[in-house]
């Protein structure tokens, strides 16, 4: 039980004690840096129960409880606020458990109703790029801490594989691409198709301009550009099954599978199971026609097909045109319903999607209600900012979008000349640096993006993140080599803390080092409510900065008392694990050397 049950507990009694009265629940907070004690009890809402001044019932409580109750050793009461001191025998007590927990924080066992979280969900006509990368990092993190929780978790991604987008790739290679291959050209196969959809653009505004020169009007003319029509003919013969068109797809696609395949590698992000557009663009079209008898939807004088959403504070929302034709609603809707006909254990989902589509998830997410769906409450958008770059930074060659994996080459490379400088690493072969410079760099990478609220737009500045101080993953991952350091040397030394003596005394460090390490059970659990990434960034490096402040101000194998210091290389151990353990939520490794 932890400290503030047993408190709640023994407060409602003292106040039941010494006052009479029925105390519903105790307020508690961190004791404050300046005073001393651990765990303070809030006085003043007491007050609503028990007349009198706060000061004085916050001393007759406290004198209750220090009488009462083993774990607290003293108190002090300034103004409303009891600030209980815990004491050591309870700390060191806690830490045993820590210690001897092979995976401290994570739950042991799953539950039986799983949660498919989707990321990525790319259209197949281009690379992925920055807002992917927060996409990706997102949703793998959020799935890791789902799991760690105790949930059940299934990563999924629909992948945009059909549509205007890469019919305009395919048109453009015919066009333009003498038969060009990846292997031909020396490119991955998603930059190849990515190169021709800009060869695309590029041909379909010279025919505009080309039209606005013959006199026709310019929104005209963007609709009758003959690339585009040739395009959107390409579209309706894919549609009706042409093979030779269905075949191009097929190997165009296939190439960017490919591309993808390797920055995901790259980015150490992996998925359990994948949805294909292709696949799924007619799902929906029979759940709406079921919908409409029932009366969930109705049917406009034109034929097109509505739902009313005004008496949920929304308007109207169409989910089939009058031609008969889907929308990207009605896939969605459609492919909600699928996964769990496909894994009937999927109780709820989590939809990795930029806040540009809050509206759509609103509205999907009602739809799916108003059907009937009990899954539809465990719903849930999580929604992020997008990643704007300090300008001049790492711009691609078409100026506006950054590619990914042009990111992470530059992110690797950026930590290898901060690490070159450092100069720890001269009996390194070249293959160990290289990799310890990809970890750090994409450490960097994925720690400056996941400290921040998704919800929050985020400025990218790749050399403030590789900083080896401050709150950054680089700054993380140099204490935790620091601590293996520590543990390679204590080996050394034959000092390596297994089956540590018990200690009694404390060292105030210590003690603070033990508290955070308390916390990482429900950090973990926190961060899975509310699907934030963040609150476990945060936790590493307020555990982080605890331990430098321990390591600066207590000799750890200088020590002389033999149990003292088996006690602060277990402490220290564990620390490195707990560190550990939280990056590998976050999707980031950690170096044993730096």
């Amino acid at each position: 039980m932890g400290i503030e049950s047993i408190l709640e507990i023994k407060v409602k009694e003292a106040v039941a004690e010494l006052f009479s009265t029925e105390l519903p629940q105790v307020e508690f907070q961190p004791t404050r840096k300046d005073f001393e004690g651990d765990v303070t009890v809030v006085v003043f809402p007491m007050l609503r129960y028990v007349k009198g001044n706060p000061a004085q019932i916050g001393e007759q409580i406290g004198e209750y409880l220090k009488e009462k109750v083993d774990e607290v050793s003293g108190f002090n009461v300034i103004k409303g606020f009891l600030n209980l001191v815990i004491g050591n025998q309870f700390y060191t007590n806690q830490f045993d458990e820590i210690a001897s927990s092979e995976n401290y924080g994570i739950a042991s066992k799953l539950s039986n109703e799983a949660v498919m979280v989707e990321y990525s969900s790319p259209n197949t006509n281009k690379p992925l790029h920055l807002g992917h990368v927060r996409n990706n990092l997102l949703g793998y993190s959020v799935a890791e801490i789902l799991k760690a929780a105790g949930k059940k978790v299934y990563k999924t991604q629909i992948i945009n594989d059909r549509g205007i987008h890469i019919c305009k790739s395919m048109l453009a290679w015919k066009r333009f691409g003498n038969q060009e291959t990846p292997e031909t050209s020396g490119l991955k196969g998603d930059k190849l198709v990515g190169n021709y959809y800009v060869a695309f653009d590029k041909a379909y505004k010279k025919q505009i301009e080309d039209l606005v020169t013959q006199g026709v009007d310019k929104k005209m003319a963007e609709k009758e550009a003959p690339i585009l029509l040739e395009a959107q003919e390409m579209l309706q013969k894919w549609e009706a099954g042409d093979e030779e068109v269905v075949s191009l797809w097929k190997t165009m696609n296939s190439w960017v599978y490919e591309g993808f395949a390797e920055t995901y590698k790259n980015m150490g992000v992996d998925f359990d199971t994948l949805y294909y557009e292709s696949d799924t663009y007619l799902l929906g079209k029979d759940v709406v026609a079921d919908g409409l008898t029932r009366g969930v939807f109705f049917k406009k004088e034109d034929g097109s097909v509505w739902i009313d959403l005004t008496d949920e504070g929304l308007d109207e929302k169409i989910v089939l045109r009058s031609d008969g034709t889907a929308v990207y609603m009605t896939q969605d809707i459609g492919t909600a319903i699928q996964r769990v006909k496909d894994y009937p254990d999927v109780g709820g989902m989590v939809y990795t999607v930029g806040n540009e589509q809050d509206y759509h998830f609103k509205v999907l997410f009602l739809i799916l209600k108003k059907l009937g769906y009990s899954w539809s409450s465990n719903l849930f958008h999580l929604s992020y900012g997008m990643v704007d770059l300090p300008s001049g930074k790492m711009k691609s060659r078409e100026g506006t979008v950054v590619d990914a994996d042009d990111l992470m080459n530059e992110m690797a490379q950026t930590a290898g000349e901060i690490a070159e400088e450092l100069g720890k690493l001269e009996d390194y072969s070249e293959e160990q640096k290289l990799g310890l410079y990809h970890m750090i760099g994409l450490g960097a990478l994925k720690y400056y993006i996941l400290k921040v609220d998704p919800k929050k737009r985020i400025l990218f500045n790749p050399e403030e993140s590789v900083d080896f101080q401050g709150n950054t993953g680089p700054f993380i991952q140099y204490t935790y080599a620091r601590i293996q350091s520590i543990l390679r040397k204590a080996e050394e030394i034959g000092a390596s803390g297994e089956g540590a003596a018990k200690i009694t005394d404390l060292h105030p460090k210590e003690k603070e080092l033990i508290k955070q390490l308390m916390l990482y059970p429900e950090t973990i659990q926190l961060a899975a409510e509310n699907y934030s990434p963040a609150l476990i960034a945060n936790y590493t490096y307020d555990l982080v900065k605890e331990f430098n402040s321990f390591y600066q101000q207590v000799s750890i194998l200088g020590e002389s008392d033999e149990n003292q210091r088996f006690f602060r290389i277990q402490l220290s151990r564990k620390v490195g694990e707990v560190i550990e353990s939280a990056f590998k939520l976050l999707g980031i490794g950690v170096p044993d050397r730096m």
